[in-house]
């Protein structure tokens, strides 16, 4: 989209005035070079009318776009009604819409990928965040037992994994028991009174004791959970008061206590 003088002196009005150029893009957001058109009122081809309103163009400058003319007050987009010829350079179009950059990406783009099913998820979508992941609102569940949880519940980050609390302290139990080996020999003795003579005692129940959960090698982190929010376009996790997306606060975070060695 250009900015076109509706005069005869086309070019060196439009470079005097500081008049943008704007593109076009398709569904996908490729802009789209389109050029300055000369005035056919001036040499008499016909009445340019604007795609808007359907009037008569009789002022010295206007808009070109989706290879149609358009009064600069009708050009706008179809969801916050901004001018699109003073907010940049491109305009996008969807589902029979003219819309800004903003619009666009807030309703057809996309937040990135839920790091539990690994799916898109749309950028109108609410969403549930820890740390860095996001996450759908159904996908945000231990991913251990399947509990979904509460506004208030205490959940970890493990291994990249969602955990609840009773997974995350099972977890953190093995894991300090594979370190301390009297420990270990203390269960056994008592695992051994319980079972019949003859039992074989190095099956499940010691191979669990003596596998050390790989999340421990890294640094682990426990959250109270927070409401859903709503997907920003930015990553910024504040409001952005020039844009139509939404924002909302993280999670408020805590970091556990290292396993006992």
């Amino acid at each position: 989209m250009h900015s076109t003088d509706n005069g005869s002196e086309s070019g060196g009005e439009q470079a005097a005035n500081g008049r943008a150029a704007v593109a076009v893009a398709g569904p996908t957001p490729v802009p789209v070079s389109v050029s300055t058109a000369a005035n056919s009122t001036a040499t008499g081809a016909g009445v340019r009318e604007c795609a808007g309103c359907g009037k008569r163009i009789t002022e010295r400058f206007l808009l070109k776009a989706l290879d149609l003319y358009w009064h600069e007050d009708c050009l706008k987009c179809g969801c916050c009604d901004c001018r699109l010829g003073e907010v940049g350079s491109t305009l996008y179009t969807k589902a029979n819409l003219i819309l800004c950059k903003r619009d666009y990406l807030r309703l057809f783009g996309t937040t990135g990928y839920c790091a539990a099913c690994n799916k898109v998820i749309p950028a109108f979508e609410m969403v549930m965040r820890a740390k860095s992941n996001v996450y759908h609102l159904e996908c945000f569940a231990c991913q251990q037992c399947n509990h979904r949880f509460c506004v208030g519940d205490r959940f970890y980050l493990c291994d990249n994994k969602i955990l609840c609390e009773y997974d995350y302290e099972e977890r953190l139990v093995f894991a300090n028991m594979t370190y301390n080996p009297s420990s270990l020999a203390h269960i056994r003795r008592q695992v051994s009174n319980l079972q019949p003579a003859g039992d074989n005692l190095n099956g499940l129940g010691e191979g669990r004791l003596l596998t050390s959960p790989s999340c421990y090698s890294e640094k682990n982190s426990d959250m109270v959970l927070a409401g859903p929010q709503r997907q920003p376009i930015s990553t910024n996790n504040h409001r952005d008061d020039g844009s139509s997306g939404y924002g909302s606060p993280d999670s408020e975070t805590f970091e556990p206590p290292p396993p006992h060695q």
